[in-house]
């Protein structure tokens, strides 16, 4: 079964989309919500295949919320404005869907999803290292020594304990590499939440290196925080 997750503000809204994805006998709605903090903690904790992301809403917008998981699943954005569809794209989703959506237009973007895109998630075990590579070698470094990430042009600077390294890759890359403590706190920055000392509304402090926190990620760096203090 494809396990699909839906988030609207719009009760209405969903309630369409829910009815159009129980005419699909492989789906199974996993998660239909309008809370965003709530969305984005369960795609992170369990599996989701495919999620129906509304943009416009009140305490954090689609495109937010796209860029603060760590490793997204397929993606059908949902709007009533039209002016986000070509951003859309550069996050790699499959499909844009203008609101009042129709049936036929639902089926259309199920179906630009191939059977090899579009496969339930598997649960296997994760790495506990970075595979990297440095002057051209690979490397292997453990996600308990990497402090964070920072986006240097077309490359990323990884801190770790011992050293630094720089790498060729793009941070939506290498966020799908990372394991769940790692978390977007910026446009820049990714940080190992495992590792923070002390955070306050504008960084964090790891290791006496302050990582920037923007207003964008300030809501769900704030919950993934306390979640791990609980």
């Amino acid at each position: 079964m494809i396990k699909v997750g839906i988030i609207d503000d719009e009760i209405l809204a969903r309630k369409v989309i829910e009815e159009y994805c129980a005419k699909i006998d492989s789906f199974t709605i996993v998660l239909s919500t309008g809370n965003p903090i709530e969305f984005i903690n369960f795609v992170q904790q369990n599996e989701v295949d495919l999620i129906f992301l509304d943009i416009e809403m009140p305490e954090l917008n689609g495109m937010e919320i796209l860029s603060s998981l760590v490793k997204p699943p397929k993606v059908i954005l949902t709007t009533a404005y039209s002016e986000y569809a070509l951003e859309s794209y550069n996050y790699g989703v499959v499909d844009y869907l203008l609101k009042p959506i129709k049936i036929e237009r639902f089926l259309k973007a199920i179906n630009r999803v191939s059977a090899s895109q579009l496969v339930p998630a598997k649960k296997h075990h994760k790495s506990e290292e970075l595979q990297i590579k440095h002057d051209g070698l690979p490397v292997n470094v453990p996600f308990d020594t990497i402090l964070y990430i920072q986006s240097f042009g077309n490359y990323l600077k990884i801190f770790t304990d011992s050293r630094m390294y720089l790498i060729s890759e793009t941070l939506i890359n290498i966020s799908t590499l990372l394991t769940e403590n790692f978390q977007r706190t910026h446009k820049s920055y990714i940080a190992n939440l495992h590792r923070v000392a002390k955070a306050t509304r504008t960084h964090l402090v790891i290791e006496n290196n302050k990582v920037p926190i923007s207003t964008t990620y300030k809501v769900i760096v704030s919950k993934k925080m306390e979640d791990l203090s609980n």
